[in-house]
């Protein structure tokens, strides 16, 4: 299976950068599943159902989320009613929506999408790992599912690396967002899972983590708050990661960044 994750889409800019290189890039890397964090898609700060609906009608078939869920509460209601919209597992019991979600493929095979929150550094919510554990108690890699991905939205590398080692040989990729920088350790585990960091994110990089520099650097300077921060709106660059899996057991096969447009260094997997 071909597996596509794209980092936290950032404003009107990011939006638009996915939905017209999405197309090409299903047909051009033969993708069976895409799955995008769009947890600052709506003006930098949560989802809108509105845009949700576009991006899911433009090639995405998962929509993660992230600290900002609620953010638009017009989501809450949406969210109940559109299982492709996931938010972090660990919110706690009752939180409207869903932290997982199982997608069948037009061929039958199906693959687990799930999204968790870190703890460190973050509001605090129930504990991710357990979150975890309990899930992938019901969902077997290779048998009951073909394949597994699982969004991390966390500030802390080591939250992240720690989820990633836990969930080794048990899922098909582990990544981070919410820093919005994608990091170079891209790589397949001890146990067959692919792992990054943070895929980073789709977003004008002439900014500050997506947003306009100026008001985004005086709050650090002044330590006061100002005026609400926008959205850069310069040319985005989209980040990722790929991944192809063996189907028969859900596992890493090969793995490798996605860059393209705007100001980043661009690579394309060349499988």
């Amino acid at each position: 299976m071909r597996l596509l994750f794209l980092g936290d889409i950032v404003g009107r800019t990011g939006r638009e950068a996915v939905l017209s290189r999405l197309p090409a890039l299903r047909e051009k890397l033969a993708l069976d599943l895409v799955v995008v964090n769009a947890e600052n898609a709506s003006h930098g700060f949560g989802l809108s159902p509105a845009i949700a609906t576009s991006l899911l009608q433009g090639g995405v078939d998962v929509l993660t989320l992230g600290n900002h869920a609620w953010d638009r509460r017009d989501l809450i209601g949406h969210i109940t009613s559109e299982p492709r919209i996931v938010r972090p597992l660990n919110y706690p019991p009752g939180t409207p929506g869903q932290g997982s979600v199982v997608v069948e493929l037009a061929d039958g095979r199906k693959a687990l999408v799930v999204n968790v929150m870190g703890r460190l550094f973050m509001d605090p919510l129930d504990d991710p790992f357990r979150c975890m554990n309990e899930l992938l108690n019901k969902h077997r890699l290779g048998t009951t599912i073909q394949a597994a991905i699982v969004d991390v939205h966390a500030e802390a590398t080591s939250e992240k690396w720690a989820m990633g080692h836990m969930l080794d040989g048990r899922v098909s990729l582990v990544v981070g967002t919410h820093t919005h920088t994608p990091t170079a350790d891209h790589r397949i585990l001890a146990g067959g899972t692919a792992f990054q960091t943070d895929a980073g994110m789709c977003g004008d990089y002439d900014s500050v983590i997506g947003m306009t520099k100026d008001p985004a650097v005086t709050r650090f300077v002044r330590k006061m708050p100002g005026e609400r921060l926008q959205p850069a709106e310069g040319e985005a660059t989209i980040c990722g990661i790929m991944v192809e899996t063996e189907d028969a057991t859900g596992l890493a096969r090969r793995v490798a960044p996605l860059r393209q447009g705007g100001l980043l260094a661009q690579t394309l997997p060349d499988f």
